[in-house]
């Protein structure tokens, strides 16, 4: 028995920085979402990145031609979640949506509040427009393979589940591309059928 091919799912990144997009620092936020999600998505992966500065009305555009011209499954954002003046990535997200997915950011400051108090000064959220997901993360690498894998303890096990484990049914739900995860990275979650 064969097992049936999986297709190429199409995946924006977006890191909103002043500083790396300027040169001032290398962007660690496009590598290490990369890197997550070779390891966790077993379909091919055709990523489309964009490093650009902190300015809404550029993230807007971004993420309208990601999933608009691109025609990208998900879109991840890195950076610019936070209080200061310039971040402004959760309001560039919520112009260009359809429909809020307030969840997204209710679990990923549930996810991070196991490690930092400062959880609750992040502003992550998530939304769809047309068949596209778009999800704001956090800037740092360790934060976004804790909020996209979840929390585990010492054996391993999940004790709270991280946003990719239901990403895969999202994306089921609005027609966007089917994703195949590995398991030990981040099971998905897809309801039995009847």
């Amino acid at each position: 028995m064969t097992t049936p091919t999986l297709a190429t799912i199409t995946i924006g990144l977006v890191s909103a920085s002043d500083r790396a997009s300027s040169g001032v620092y290398a962007d660690e936020g496009i590598p290490a979402l990369k890197d997550w999600l070779t390891q966790a998505v077993n379909n091919p992966i055709n990523f489309i990145e964009a490093l650009i500065p902190d300015e809404q009305s550029l993230i807007e555009q971004t993420l309208i031609d990601m999933a608009d011209r691109h025609g990208c499954d998900l879109v991840f954002t890195t950076g610019g979640t936070g209080p200061a003046l310039r971040d402004v990535t959760p309001e560039a997200t919520l112009k260009v949506i359809d429909k809020e997915m307030p969840g997204f950011g209710e679990q990923m400051r549930q996810i991070s509040l196991y490690y930092v108090p400062t959880a609750i000064l992040s502003r992550q959220t998530a939304g769809i427009r047309g068949k596209t997901l778009i999800v704001n993360l956090p800037g740092r690498p360790k934060a976004i393979a804790e909020t996209l894998g979840g929390v585990r303890n010492d054996a391993g096990e999940i004790q709270v589940h991280g946003l990719f484990s239901a990403i895969p049914y999202c994306l089921d739900l609005i027609g966007a591309g089917f994703i195949e995860t590995d398991s030990n990275i981040s099971k998905a979650f897809r309801p039995k059928q009847k």
